[in-house]
């Protein structure tokens, strides 16, 4: 195992305990989990790169330590009121959309590439944006309801747009013809 993957591998690890940490109402400790948690995502990735330890269980592996970080997150920050149920239900909506078309591809043969486009990675950077102000806001016993709101709106509508770019992709690589495996017969003129 590469440091990179031992790195992600802590991140999954450390879902659980951010998780406990906001239920209990230990929210400082969710609050620098959360944040040490995103600082190791670029970390492991930078070190993936200087020290050429790419792999294919990094590449699966970060995704989903990246997603189960957030989704939980955000599904915890809805139940104890938050962050707006509409908003949670949506975030995770998508990324079981996402996991469904993934899932719905391998069983008909179809090839993916799984690469974020750009609506999907400003959605990421605005779930990180949200999830960090509201635990910090807690963590800090401050209030800025403005900011929270504008960024809530702001997190639903992009996470709305990318929803619908993945939706279209999907429907693209459903509906693609498929070559034929055999080249059409032409008719000769004689």
């Amino acid at each position: 195992m590469t440091i990179p993957n031992l790195i992600t591998l802590g991140r999954v690890l450390a879902v659980p305990i951010v998780v406990w940490a906001l239920i209990t109402g230990h929210t400082t400790a969710a609050f620098y989990l959360f944040v040490a948690a995103g600082i190791s995502d670029a970390v492991d990735g930078m070190l993936a790169r200087i020290l050429d330890q790419r792999s294919d269980f990094g590449t699966v592996l970060d995704p989903i330590a990246d997603k189960l970080l957030l989704v939980s997150t955000f599904v915890v920050l809805g139940l104890i009121d938050q962050l707006p149920v509409w908003l949670t239900i949506l975030v995770v909506s998508r990324d079981l959309l996402i996991v469904a078309g993934v899932m719905l591809a391998f069983l008909f043969a179809q090839s993916v590439t799984i690469k974020p486009i750009w609506v999907s990675k400003l959605n990421t950077l605005s779930q990180i944006v949200l999830a960090a102000l509201v635990l910090g806001l807690l963590a800090f016993e401050l209030s800025a309801p403005i900011l929270k709101l504008v960024m809530i709106y702001i997190t639903g509508l992009l996470t709305a747009l990318s929803t619908i770019a993945y939706i279209i992709q999907g429907m693209a690589l459903f509906s693609a013809d498929k070559p034929s495996e055999e080249p059409p017969v032409e008719e000769s003129e004689q």
